[in-house]
């Protein structure tokens, strides 16, 4: 993997130079660039509003930063998967996507119409398609264009693509159109990642998102005077056309994607915080709720800039997708994010909040890292999580920061935690996208285990070591794609320890973590028979373990001669998955002393044992339950005496739960998309 500075600035004031040639005056956002900006794209697309169309031209400047020289180069066509029943995307996601469906005449579609060199060759007939993750012979997807002369290294190549596009309809798997709405993703020719000595150019498949590199990207978009335009970058010029049409000139440097929406009805509201500048757009029966989502907003940029790091980027803008436009919601694209809301909705229910969190989030995990999504999901869906639920528990908890709401309390780390449960040991973490037992096993590995796996590191570390970590993580592998073992490393440096046992069995397997409470006994120590037994010489508060008390009550039996009656106690902890992580447990007496104990959690068992003046009540492991990765926390404590209480918590909990899936459709509609895969 290539992770050298000098060879990208070289890169980025070639960059610089070449755009500083081109016939317009480009503004330029960062004095010194930030990225190597190794694919840099100039487009002009015109919206077609009745047909879906998009009529585009592309000129793309490819820098080999590699030292291997190259014969092809390779494209995506995203749009393509909705191209037919056919495709990869279409075959594995059964022609649904987050409960959507296209439309039976709302087929979309990619065509490259020419493709020539800047010298004007015409390289058209040279393109193939190809299906390099499956033998799909239909998926048309991925194409490689065998170039006339190879392109060594360092060396740089000049593409000029003509292109048409549909839209899908209703918006499908992020991008689309209804009626005068279009958020427009993934639509043009985009270029494949040169790694490793290899090109890293995955078909679009039904779990998976994108892996591109970063550059500059000048785009003019064509579509009627009176839409309202929403891009990625920042507005440079608006102007107008004789035939009714307007074109807006956005300008975006050290991205690595650009996405764009329009609609004549948008309802724009405006805010800033820490110098960047928030722009929102609104759909007309949502916008009461419009200061809502420019204070989400602010609080994302906020808690990310102040934890992780800065977001080097002056503007945000978030879009709220149109009724029955719900599959373009809770996306991310670099300084452009969709969200999701419905109208009425209580502001107990934090769902607007929760969804620009963590869209925000991708601009951090997804944009400035830009680690392969199509293989380490986990590295940017994943830390996500975690990142959102530390904020959303900072900012609105500790209880009920996503749903506080008529008596009810939720937090968005125990709706993650319920999909984890529910799909806990099918694959390891680690391995790619489309390579999971199922959609859940994806969703669960993509998104909640790691933010499960990564709280129970936060615990287990502390928040002031996890924080550094996070920060150290962002700092290092800004602008460079890292993999896994990056942020493994950075952890084991950052903490001082070899955190290699606990990150092989969370991302590289699929071992279950579970300790119980087995059993749990209290008994009056009888007197010893034969030689040598005298109880009257045994110490009044004689223990078989080491355990910290941490209080103690007074009160203690006593026998009829004065002496102390003592008892015997002991507790049994297992092992049951076999995910091994040290755990605390705390044996609690009945004169209210407490002893914690710490167990390493190597062996199948532990038995402790105890001599004491009182008697055993109960004992719990993981009090706190700081180990959210344990599946079951309902065997993680046991009492001597066993009462109804612990079965009313559960039927009371589960009643809530069946209550609270049932309830209302619309409601149910929301919490499925800000669950699954946004």
């Amino acid at each position: 993997m290539f992770h050298k500075h000098r060879f990208g600035q070289l890169v980025a004031f070639g960059v610089v130079a070449i755009c500083c040639a081109r016939a317009f005056a480009q503004p330029i956002l960062f004095p010194t660039p930030l990225s190597p900006r190794l694919a840099n794209y100039d487009i002009s697309v015109r919206l077609d509003t009745k047909n879906r169309l998009l009529h585009g031209s592309e000129t793309l400047t490819w820098f080999n930063k590699s030292g291997d020289t190259i014969t092809e180069l390779q494209f995506h066509l995203y749009l393509n998967a909705f191209r037919n029943s056919q495709s990869t995307f279409m075959k594995e996601s059964g022609g649904t996507s987050r409960g959507n469906e296209i439309d039976p005449e709302g087929w979309g579609f990619s065509e490259v119409n020419k493709i020539s060199l800047a010298s004007g060759e015409d390289l058209t007939a040279r393109m193939e398609f190809i299906h390099p993750d499956d033998d799909n012979a239909e998926d048309k997807t991925v194409f490689r264009l065998p170039l006339p002369k190879p392109l060594r290294p360092l060396d740089s190549i000049i593409v000029r693509l003509d292109f048409t596009a549909k839209l899908p309809q209703p918006p499908f798997a992020r991008t689309g159109a209804k009626e005068e709405y279009f958020f427009v993703g993934q639509w043009f020719p985009k270029i494949g990642v040169y790694i490793d000595g290899k090109w890293n150019c995955h078909q679009f498949h039904a779990n998976s998102e994108f892996f591109a590199d970063y550059g500059v990207y000048n785009v003019h978009i064509t579509v009627p005077e009176k839409n309202i335009v929403g891009a990625t970058g920042l507005l440079v010029e608006k102007k107008t056309n004789a035939d009714g049409t307007a074109t807006h000139f956005y300008h975006a440097e050290d991205v690595h994607d650009f996405a764009w929406t329009t609609s004549p009805e948008y309802v724009e509201f405006t805010g800033e915080v820490q110098d960047v500048k928030i722009r929102v757009l609104m759909q007309p029966d949502h916008a009461d709720q419009g200061l809502r989502h420019v204070e989400a907003a602010k609080t994302a940029v906020e808690c990310f800039q102040n934890w992780y790091g800065d977001y080097p980027y002056p503007n945000l803008t978030v879009v709220d997708p149109r009724r029955g436009a719900f599959g373009s919601g809770g996306m991310e694209y670099p300084t452009l994010i969709t969200a999701g809301t419905f109208y009425g909705m209580p502001a107990g229910l934090r769902f607007v909040e929760n969804v620009i969190i963590h869209e925000f989030g991708h601009n951090f995990w997804y944009h400035l890292l830009a680690s392969n999504e199509f293989e380490e999901s986990w590295m940017d869906e994943g830390i996500n999580t975690y990142t959102e639920m530390q904020i959303m528990n900072d900012k609105y908890g500790p209880d009920g920061d996503m749903l506080d709401f008529l008596g009810v309390k939720i937090n968005t780390g125990q709706l993650h935690r319920l999909r984890y449960l529910f799909n806990a040991n099918y694959d390891p973490t680690v391995r790619p996208a489309w390579g999971y037992y199922s959609g859940g096993s994806y969703g669960s590995n993509s998104y909640s285990k790691p933010g499960m796996l990564l709280t129970t590191l936060h615990n287990y570390l502390g928040q002031e070591t996890m924080l550094k970590v996070m920060r150290t993580y962002v700092e290092r592998w800004r602008f460079k794609h890292p993999q896994t073992r990056d942020f493994v490393n950075v952890a084991n440096e950052v903490s001082g320890q070899d955190l290699n046992w606990f990150f092989d069995q969370a991302l590289f397997s699929n071992a279950v973590l579970d300790y119980s409470v087995d059993r749990v006994f209290t008994r009056a120590l009888k007197k010893g028979e034969g030689y040598d037994f005298d109880l009257s010489t045994a110490p009044p508060d004689s223990t078989m373990t080491s355990g910290k008390s941490e209080k103690v009550k007074t009160g203690d039996s006593v026998e009829a001669k004065g002496k102390p009656k003592l008892y015997e106690s002991g507790i049994n902890i297992r092992r049951l998955g076999a995910f091994k992580f040290p755990v605390e447990v705390v044996a609690t007496f009945e004169n209210g002393e407490k002893v914690r104990e710490t167990w390493d959690g190597q062996e199948l068992w532990k038995k402790l044992r105890y001599t004491k003046p009182t008697k055993l009540v109960s004992a719990t492991v993981d009090p706190e339950q700081k180990i959210m990765l344990d599946v079951n926390f309902t065997n993680n404590s046991k009492a001597v005496e066993p009462s109804g209480l612990g079965l009313d918590k559960l039927s009371a909990r589960w009643l809530f739960w069946m209550q609270f899936l049932l309830d209302q459709p619309e409601f149910i509609n929301v919490l499925t998309a800000i669950t699954s895969l946004f």
